[in-house]
């Protein structure tokens, strides 16, 4: 049978109506897919939950690259403006400041972000919204040798410089982000010259060079190498927690204070995120920050770290961090903190405290 020239002229323009159809429809799901591309420096379990919790509610899938602080900063630098980046989450102020340097980030504007985190926890505004906000938080304590120190020997970061102390400090590097942290509360509080004199006195009180992680300065202190040390909370808390009874029995060695507690309070530092600079899925990484702030993610974002949430009321069940008690934290906007990173290593430099 012969088919009309007619009727082969429909069925091929029938065809190719079919096929632009389909790559039409094809098109349109590519767009209505919607993405979050996360560069993260957490890498916690729970985190795990916080982002099928985040897709399930909203649709929009999470996409991850993690490192560290130091990596995702130097591989947004070395991207440019190409970068793939939606929402990066540092954690600590000192790094996140110097993203915003950097020019990593761009202004935050969300009414929810806004109610949500207190103004202390936020990076500068400078009346678009900020560039960070802390997600998370955890406090900078002391810990002591209970056999040689008492709590009131070691109740205040002051105290670290102390004559009574020489030869007895152990702590991490003091170019550590954590440190440049703490030392940049100080400067905040105690202006510069009388933080220098206070930085040199703890660099001369050292029982060591300063080398290892938080951890170390514990172990250090049960040890007996040294009387008293710096760390976050959520390291004491990790060992408090530990299936190995080795950890647990090096907690008991040693007692730990909040300092500060009759004074300005505690320093506490922060896990923050802010919408990247080369954001192409803007309003989703919205989105996705406005989520971290909400009850459920608070406690899924403190509980895989130990950490405390950063908005005000939320209850987790962590008990280690309740066995440690509740405590004044100081009120220095943590954007201050980070923004002083520089100035305290030059004083680091100054007075030979590595």
């Amino acid at each position: 049978m012969r088919t009309s020239h007619n009727t082969l002229a429909n069925r091929l323009a029938t065809l190719a109506t079919l096929g632009a159809t389909l790559l039409l429809a094809a098109s349109q799901a590519a767009a209505q897919e919607r993405v979050v591309n996360l560069y993260s420096a957490r890498h916690y379990q729970t985190d795990e939950a916080l982002y099928a919790n985040f897709t399930r509610a909203t649709g929009i899938r999470i996409n991850r690259v993690e490192a560290d602080d130091a990596g995702i900063l130097a591989r947004l630098k070395a991207e440019g403006a190409a970068s793939p980046a939606d929402v990066i989450l540092l954690v600590d102020a000192a790094r996140l400041w110097r993203g915003e340097q950097d020019g990593l980030f761009q202004p935050l504007k969300s009414e929810v972000v806004s109610k949500r985190i207190p103004p202390a926890l936020r990076g500068a505004d400078a009346g678009q919204g900020p560039q960070w906000v802390g997600v998370s938080t955890r406090a900078r304590v002391i810990v002591y040798d209970k056999t040689q120190l008492k709590a009131a020997d070691v109740d205040s970061y002051e105290k670290l410089a102390s004559p009574a102390l020489k030869g007895k400090v152990c702590i991490r590097s003091g170019s550590h982000p954590y440190n440049l942290s703490l030392f940049g509360s100080v400067l905040e509080r105690r202006g510069s010259t009388q933080t220098q004199a206070w930085l040199q006195g703890v660099a001369g009180n050292l029982a060591r060079a300063p080398k290892g992680g938080d951890t170390d300065q514990i172990r250090a202190v049960a040890a007996g190498e040294c009387a008293v040390a710096v760390t976050n909370t959520y390291y004491f808390a990790r060992l408090m927690r530990s299936a190995a009874a080795a950890d647990r029995d090096l907690v008991a060695k040693v007692g730990m204070v909040f300092p500060d507690q009759a004074g300005a309070g505690t320093h506490v530092n922060i896990s923050g995120a802010g919408v990247a600079r080369s954001a192409k899925n803007r309003e989703a990484a919205v989105a996705f920050i406005e989520y971290l702030t909400s009850d459920d993610a608070q406690r899924l974002l403190a509980d895989g770290n130990n950490e405390y949430p950063a908005v005000p009321g939320v209850r987790t069940d962590n008990p280690a961090l309740a066995a440690l008690g509740t405590f004044k934290a100081e009120t220095v906007p943590i954007a201050k903190v980070g923004a002083a990173a520089a100035q305290v290593q030059q004083m680091l430099d100054r007075v030979g405290f590595k």
